[in-house]
C-alpha cells in the first residue's frame, strides 16, 4: 500500500514514516521544513540533533534497501499539492503537517494567524485534492485531545448520543479548545465531517494525547535505533516541548522541574511507539466511503503534577543504577539527587484542577497493545538526555502572550 507522510520530517511524522517502511508500505514523505524554521526564528533547539531530509531519508535506504519518496513544498499551495499526489498516486495519507503547539499559536497575532492558515487552509487542500483525484484515498488525520477541553463529563470518542425534550441523537461532541492552535485542530474536524458528508471521502481523525519518548525500541532494529543520522528530535523548550520530555531533561541538568499552576492539568498521553501503531492500525482498517470516524488515541491519564513526581523519584532510582552502564561519573548525576519541583503561576487560561475521564476504546479493540509509562521507560528518556553529551545550562526566554516562559538551553 502506498501511504503519503504529511509532516514527514516531524516528530511524530519520521517515526510514523520509518516504522510504515519498516512494515512494508511504500511511503512517501511530503514537508515543506518550516518547522526547523521556526526553531531557527525562537532560538530552541531538539536535544538529538537531526540531519537534513535528504541525509535521513539516504541513510535509511542504505542500512534498509527501502526507498522513501520525499516531496518538498507547502500544502497550502494546492497546485504543489495536488501536482505530489498525482505523481505518488497515495492509497492513504498521513496527516502530520500542521503546526502543533499551543503556546506558539498564542505568541502573538501573527503566530496566531500563521497556525490557522497553516493548519485550516492545509487541511481543506487536502481536502478538494482527494475529491478531485483520489475520492477512495483514506484520509488519516492527527487531532488532539485538546478539541474536547476539560468538561465535567465523561469524553466519548468524536461522538455522544443525548435526549433532549424527549428526542435523542447522536451528535458531535461538544468543542471547548484552549489556544488558537486547538481551535484550528476543530476547524478541520468540521470540514472533515462535511467533506466525508458531501463528497462521501473517508477519513479517521485521531485525537492524540501528549506524546513521550524518542526511539522506537521493540519496534526498529537497534542499528536503525542508534543511528546518528535516523534519530528522532526531542524537544524540551517551551514552545514546542511536551511535559514528560521536557521534565526529565530538567532534571539531568539540574533545572528544577516546570509545572504551572497547581499541577491537577490532567490530560491523555502516549508513548511514541503505540503513535505509529495507532497510525498501522488506522491504516489497515480504513474507514468507509462517506464516514467520518473518531479515535481517541491516548493509553493513560496523568496530571502534569503527577508526572513531575514520577520523575522526582525515577530520577534518584536512575542515578543508581545507571552511572556504570553510561560511563559517567558519580558527580555527572549529582543533580538526580534532589529534583526540584516548581509551580510556577500558570501562563495559561485553564483549570487547574477538574474531572477528566476520557474513552480510548476503539483503537484497543481493532488490536493496541499499548506501552504503559513504567520506571524503564522513564530510565530510557533519562538515558536519551545524558547519552547525547549535550547537557550545558543556559537561560532561554520565550514570551508567549505577555507572559515569559523561562526553559533552559541545552548545549
Amino acid at each position: 500500500m502506498k501511504v503519503l507522510v504529511i509532516g514527514g520530517d516531524g516528530y511524530c511524522g519520521w517515526a510514523t514514516a520509518l516504522y510504515l517502511s519498516n512494515q512494508g508500505y511504500e511511503v512517501g514523505i511530503l514537508d515543506s521544513m518550516v518547522r526547523r524554521h521556526w526553531d531557527m526564528q525562537l532560538q530552541v533547539e531538539t536535544l538529538t540533533p537531526i540531519a537534513p531530509i535528504q541525509q535521513r531519508i539516504q541513510r535509511w535506504k542504505e542500512l534498509t534497501g527501502k526507498k522513501i519518496d520525499l516531496y518538498v513544498g507547502d500544502i497550502t499551495d494546492y497546485n504543489f499539492l495536488s501536482n505530489t499526489l498525482r505523481q505518488f498516486e497515495p492509497e492513504s495519507i498521513v496527516h502530520f503537517g500542521e503546526q502543533r503547539s499551543a503556546p506558539f499559536s498564542m505568541i502573538d497575532r501573527e503566530h496566531a494567524v500563521m497556525t490557522q492558515v497553516n493548519n485550516v487552509v492545509g487541511t481543506l487542500n487536502i481536502l478538494y485534492a482527494m475529491k478531485e483525484d483520489f475520492p477512495d484515498c483514506h484520509l488519516v488525520k492527527l487531532g488532539t485531545m485538546g478539541e474536547y477541553g476539560t468538561p465535567n463529563i465523561d469524553i466519548e470518542e468524536g461522538y455522544i448520543t443525548i435526549e433532549h425534550n424527549g428526542r435523542k441523537d447522536t451528535l458531535p461532541y461538544p468543542k471547548q479548545p484552549g489556544s488558537f492552535y486547538h481551535l484550528s485542530k476543530v476547524h478541520d474536524s468540521h470540514n472533515i465531517h462535511f467533506a466525508c458528508k458531501i463528497w462521501g471521502l473517508r477519513a479517521t481523525d485521531l485525537n492524540q494525547g501528549i506524546v513521550y519518548g524518542v526511539a522506537l525500541t521493540g519496534l526498529l532494529s537497534d542499528e536503525i535505533i542508534k543511528d546518528e543520522l535516523l534519530i528522532n528530535r526531542l524537544d524540551y523548550d517551551a514552545v514546542f516541548g511536551t511535559a514528560l520530555n521536557r521534565f526529565c531533561i530538567q532534571a539531568a541538568i539540574g533545572h528544577p522541574l516546570t509545572v504551572y499552576g497547581k499541577g491537577g492539568q490532567t490530560r491523555g498521553l502516549l508513548d511514541i511507539r503505540d503513535t505509529v501503531r495507532c497510525m498501522e492500525i488506522a491504516i489497515a482498517n480504513p474507514a468507509e466511503a462517506g464516514k467520518f470516524r473518531v479515535f481517541n488515541q491516548f493509553t493513560e491519564m496523568f496530571s502534569v503534577g503527577d508526572l513531575a513526581m514520577m520523575v522526582q523519584k525515577a530520577g534518584k532510582a536512575f542515578k543508581d543504577k545507571a552511572g556504570k552502564d553510561l560511563n559517567l561519573a558519580p558527580d555527572d548525576l549529582d543533580n538526580l539527587d534532589n529534583v526540584e519541583i516548581n509551580y510556577l503561576e500558570n501562563p495559561r487560561v485553564e483549570l487547574e484542577q477538574h474531572y477528566f475521564n476520557a474513552k480510548n476504546t476503539n483503537l484497543l479493540d481493532l488490536g493496541l497493545q499499548p506501552h504503559y509509562l513504567s520506571d524503564s521507560l522513564l530510565d530510557s528518556l533519562l538515558n536519551s538526555t545524558y547519552d547525547k553529551g549535550r547537557l550545558r545550562e543556559e537561560p532561554c526566554e520565550v514570551k508567549v502572550s505577555r507572559t515569559v516562559l523561562k526553559t533552559s538551553r541545552v548545549r
